[in-house]
């Protein structure tokens, strides 16, 4: 069952970018603008059709790299002016067609969020919204004094002092552990001190001194209250008013990480030009903290498989929320840079220059490329 699962979520987040270019295509087509190209997946193409409408022919295809989906419009330079292309569309109609891929994600995570409500939420947040009077707790903690490691991030002060999966963490510093947030705080409060550090494994205790780091993750394990998961939460009549607060705190949470995330590139790039090696270290892990790749998504997708279909859905959900976030940051290569660039120039009067385009989304698509291969490497070495 958890095998089904684990494609299932697979297949519904290939499907988050599919629905984000198919917003695209639907606002780009009812507003005058061509398209010539809908795809699911990315080339080499293995099939494709001609679709014959009203609105403009177009090619359906489908191609050989997993990976989503795109919308190729008729005319994508600024400069192109020919009718029915994307360059020669106002100002105006460019902001609904970028905007609706957008659209598109919080939508589909509000809809996702709404039938995990009804199914069960997990609450993975402090002070996670919910309707008190329309909350029914439908899985809690089984021991919720013990706290288990899920995993060891490599290289961490964990993995060093030889800490292991599944080892119960029972103090730190001699303060109690009795779930993860508190693990998080003691942790944190005793950042770059070397504390005791009592474990349980096979029924035998263990003491250890560690020397947490001075920065997240303080320990370097991933924890959660034993036989549990996550407390689950089930809203009938407020499951759409539920899913539009949890919407809003995974908004602000994910500004917060990325804002930790900046903050740890800054360090990286500061310690490497003053030459303060644990500044620059101390930067990459607050930074590759706060971000996963594909391979973190697909580890994320296999332990959640294990909590059922709900689970799934709520980690697609949080998925699709961050894929509209992103796309609204000013960055070339995504929606946000694009209409940035497009508002620049109009405020100019002037139209972006097709080498200009071109370089600007090239050179960003390949710092994001960049950027992605490092995520999965940090990746590989976090969950593997």
């Amino acid at each position: 069952m958890a095998i089904a699962l684990l494609i299932l979520g697979i297949f519904l987040f290939i499907g988050l970018v599919v629905v984000h270019e198919f917003g695209h295509f639907v606002v780009a087509r009812r507003n005058g603008v061509e398209a010539e190209e809908f795809g699911i997946g990315f080339p080499p193409m293995a099939w494709s059709r001609k679709v014959k409408s009203p609105k403009g022919d177009y090619i359906f295809s489908l191609n050989w790299l997993p990976l989503g989906g795109f919308v190729r419009l008729k005319g994508e330079h600024d400069s192109d002016t020919e009718k029915g292309t994307f360059g020669a569309a106002s100002t105006w109609i460019k902001t609904k067609i970028m905007a609706a891929g957008v659209f598109m994600n919080f939508l589909t995570a509000l809809l996702l969020f709404t039938i995990v409500a009804l199914i069960g939420m997990p609450q993975v947040l402090d002070n996670q919204f919910t309707v008190a009077s329309d909350s029914k707790v439908v899985r809690e903690p089984t021991n919720k004094d013990v706290v288990s490691v899920a995993q060891i991030i490599k290289g961490s002060a964990a993995d060093k002092a030889g800490l292991k999966a599944k080892d119960r963490v029972v103090s730190i510093g001699g303060v109690a552990v009795t779930s993860p947030t508190k693990l998080s705080a003691v942790t944190e409060q005793y950042s770059g001190k070397t504390v005791e550090v009592v474990t349980e494994r096979g029924g035998q205790r263990q003491k250890r001194q560690v020397t947490l780091g001075q920065a997240t993750p303080y320990l370097g394990v991933g924890s959660q209250s034993e036989e549990r998961g996550f407390e689950m939460r089930r809203s009938t009549w407020s499951a759409p008013i539920v899913a539009v607060g949890v919407t809003y705190d995974f908004t602000i949470a994910t500004f917060q990480g990325l804002g930790k995330a900046v903050a740890g590139l800054g360090s990286i790039i500061a310690g490497t030009f003053t030459g303060n090696g644990q500044a620059r270290t101390n930067g990459q892990t607050a930074a590759s903290e706060q971000v996963s790749g594909p391979v973190g998504i697909f580890a994320v997708l296999y332990a959640g498989a294990e909590q059922g279909i709900g689970f799934v859905l709520f980690v697609i959900g949080i998925i699709s929320l961050s894929l509209a976030i992103m796309n609204v940051l000013p960055i070339p290569a995504l929606d946000g840079g694009k209409l940035f660039i497009t508002y620049l120039h109009r405020v100019l009067g002037r139209k972006v220059s097709e080498n200009f385009e071109n370089y600007a989304y090239g050179i960003s698509f390949m710092l994001l490329i960049g950027l992605m291969v490092i995520i999965t490497i940090v990746d590989v070495k976090r969950f593997f």
